[in-house]
């Protein structure tokens, strides 16, 4: 506070609306968390605003009254101390009062009525020690306590912070959107397990038989058709990229499954994209061999094409494009990119019998190219479809959902639009014995010339990982809570500790454009404990979950994703309708029940430890590749479409079919068997009847969920102290 006293007309005017009111601009600010509840004015109240203010990391808390007449008094400093704050409240008379407890900065608030009203709002941490760990159940329980009881106040305030809606009472159905096409075949496959499961379960061993088989496919077929040999280790690289990404994506909220179909979609692009730049360079009069057609036009079709799938998503999706999360456009653009840059690579390969140049490229996000002349000098460096294509829409994610943070947010899909636009001209234009012009060739050694293009997907990863965690604390107000308490509430502390201190330090007349960065600046620190801390509650959460078997470990995997989803909705919402998914009152269910599995289910008390996150060291290593005139190895779409024609015209009967099998192989393995698996087979039941039990067995043991089961089992051998990670 002002070494001039603040006067109690002040405080409120920045924080209330009225004497019993928080003021809505004030609560949007910041995303605040806002929960009604009713208590006692007693010990135990301010024993509980204590605590919160702890939380806040702060030391001394600013109280004033909130009725008219008492205006002119001034705000009072007490110390984080019970005794003190009660005798300042006894100080003021017999008759209970409106009184208000604010931090320095303003950032979370306390409101006491004179009856039992009582309204907490600030961050989430702020609230949870005074309404408990679960704000979802705390804000239910006003609401319904208000339409039974029915009076004015305690209906105006249950709509005034969103707790009922109005007209609530005599809503006959759920309000909002109605599904998309994507949920309504996710909630048909769901019905299917629940009415037919013996049918899903021989399903699911047809599905995983056929995946083994497909596999066994790709490993023969290169026996009698050397040129296919290129197909198994290409696949696995896209599944390697893929899988890296998605690991270090912590805050995702697509499934690794959908990210493999959609590479399956961008592998098939190749075919309309490949006709596309045919068209387009006949019209313009040039050679699909020439210049014109192997730089401006390719590169051009391609990097427009590859970003198809979020478009898509746009039409067939819209309510589900509405809950993904920043690194959710990254990760759909690189496994379109991913996709596209498999049946390239896959076909040219093929075409010329190759070996796969995915094996050269190093081990962290593989499938780039290095273009050197005789004597080693390197000419052009391209990171791949995947990276380029990915830090498009890691640029496009962070615009989207970060739209708050403002509008110079979207210069960066223009931006990287441009990198990944010169890093593949001018490995075509190298290719084509062309070269860029000056001007091109200045900006893209500005960009990094392609070998920095890893690492800016990277750290817009990371920065779109830190957006969305943040987004997702916001959402508390309706996101059920993870089992425990939340680990690093000291680091935490020492954060919000930091940023009051420096708030109330940015000077509130200087420009609005420095006060903003100075602001973003005091705030980075809250942002990275909240990522840190949730990343290890989850972690926590999923180590605990492992030790209980493979069924609980697939269901908390579940569980979290879609959490994140419906945080990720209500926080890019703003207070419009949208739609969940599942609903509100299943994810609850589905909180609860897990938090009862993993004998967490009253939440409260002191963290006792905290679960710790390694980070693993990588490196990106890109291997030169051969000469481009003996090998023809990198190729644009139409190029490679064109090979490939050729080279299928020139086989027989039967080298014919071992290629269509192969593609069929390659496609099975994309879509198919990749998900969390939903069924386990049971030791007792196995052992009572193993035949029945074997199409178990295959069902969640196709080839893309072995990972997922090798993680279950190897939970099991967990010691007892990872209980431990999380208290009650």
């Amino acid at each position: 506070m002002e070494e001039q006293a603040m006067l109690a007309r002040d405080l409120v005017l920045r924080v209330c609306a009225g004497a019993t009111e928080f003021d809505p601009h004030w609560i949007r600010a910041d995303g605040k968390v806002t929960t009604p509840f009713l208590v006692p004015r007693d010990r135990n109240l301010i024993r509980a605003v204590v605590a919160a203010g702890r939380a806040m990391g702060v030391d001394r808390l600013l109280v004033c009254r909130t009725r008219p007449e008492f205006s002119y008094d001034p705000v009072t400093e007490v110390p984080l101390d019970t005794d003190t704050l009660i005798d300042l409240i006894r100080g003021w008379g017999p008759a209970p009062t409106d009184f208000l407890v604010c931090v320095e900065d303003f950032s979370a608030a306390v409101l006491v009525t004179a009856d039992e009203l009582t309204v907490a709002a600030g961050p989430a941490d702020f609230v949870r020690e005074l309404v408990g760990a679960d704000i979802p159940q705390a804000r239910s329980h006003f609401a319904s306590r208000a339409r039974r009881e029915g009076g004015p106040v305690l209906t105006r305030a249950a709509q005034l912070y969103h707790c009922a809606e109005t007209g609530a009472r005599h809503a006959r159905g759920p309000r909002g959107p109605g599904p998309d096409p994507a949920e309504l075949l996710a909630r048909s496959a769901e019905r299917a397990r629940q009415r037919s499961p013996r049918a899903v379960r021989s399903l699911r061993a047809l599905r995983g038989a056929w995946g083994w088989l497909m596999v066994a496919a790709l490993l023969v077929a290169p026996l009698a058709v050397p040129g296919l040999g290129a197909a198994f280790p290409a696949l696995a690289a896209s599944f390697v990229l893929l899988f890296q990404l998605a690991l270090l994506a912590r805050s995702r909220t697509v499934s690794f499954a959908s990210l493999l179909r959609v590479a399956a979609f961008g592998a098939l692009l190749l075919w309309p994209l490949a006709l596309a730049e045919s068209a387009v360079t006949g019209l313009l009069g040039g050679d699909p061999y020439g210049v014109l057609g192997y730089t401006y036009v390719a590169v051009t079709v391609e990097e427009v094409g590859k970003l198809l799938p979020l478009l898509l998503l746009a039409l067939v999706a819209r309510r589900r494009l509405r809950r993904l999360a920043a690194v959710d456009f990254l990760l759909l653009a690189a496994a379109s990119g991913a996709g596209f840059q498999l049946a390239e690579r896959l076909l040219t390969q093929v075409a010329l019998g190759g070996a796969g140049m995915s094996a050269g490229t190093g081990l962290f996000l593989p499938g780039g190219s290095t273009v050197t002349d005789p004597a080693g000098t390197v000419l052009a460096v391209f990171s791949g479809h995947a990276v380029t294509t990915g830090l498009v829409g890691a640029a496009l994610g962070l615009a989207v959902v970060g739209r708050r943070y403002g509008a110079w947010l979207w210069l960066l899909p223009p931006v990287a639009l441009t990198l990944a636009f010169l890093e593949h001209l001018n490995l075509n234009a190298r290719l084509a014995n062309a070269q860029l012009h000056p001007a091109s060739d200045l900006v893209h050694g500005l960009l990094g010339g392609g070998v920095l293009t890893p690492w800016l997907l990277v750290l817009l990863l990371l920065c779109a990982v830190a957006m969305d965690y943040r987004l997702i604390a916001t959402a508390a107000e309706s996101t059920p809570p993870l089992p425990g308490q939340p680990p690093l509430a000291r680091l935490r502390r020492r954060a919000r500790g930091r940023s009051v201190a420096m708030r109330v330090r940015v000077p509130a007349d200087i420009a609005p454009l420095f006060r903003r960065t100075a602001l973003s600046w005091v705030d980075l620190p809250i942002t990275l404990a909240t990522t840190v801390s949730t990343i290890a509650h989850e972690l926590a959460v999923a180590a605990i979950a492992a030790r209980r078997g493979p069924s609980v470990l697939c269901d908390t995997w579940r569980f979290l994703r879609w959490r994140r989803a419906n945080a990720m909705g209500e926080a890019r919402s703003a207070g419009r309708p949208w739609r969940h998914y599942p609903s509100q009152e299943e994810l609850t269910r589905q909180a609860r029940e897990l938090a009862m599995r993993l004998g967490l289910a009253a939440t409260g008390g002191v963290t006792g430890a905290m679960a710790a996150m390694g980070a693993a060291a990588m490196v990106f290593a890109a291997a030169p590749a051969p000469d481009p005139a003996a090998t023809g190895a990198p190729a644009y779409a139409f190029m490679a479409l064109d090979r490939i024609q050729g080279w299928l015209g020139d086989l027989n009967g039967v080298d014919a079919v071992w290629a269509a099998v192969v593609l069929v192989a390659v496609l099975t393995l994309l879509l198919s068997g990749n998900g969390v698996p939903h069924a386990h087979p049971r030791m007792r039941e196995f052992l009572r009847a193993p035949t029945a039990n074997t199409g178990a067995i295959l069902g969640m043991l196709a080839p893309g969920q072995v990972g997922y089961a090798l993680l279950g089992w190897a939970g099991l051998l967990l010691p007892r102290r990872v209980n431990r990670l999380l208290v009650r």
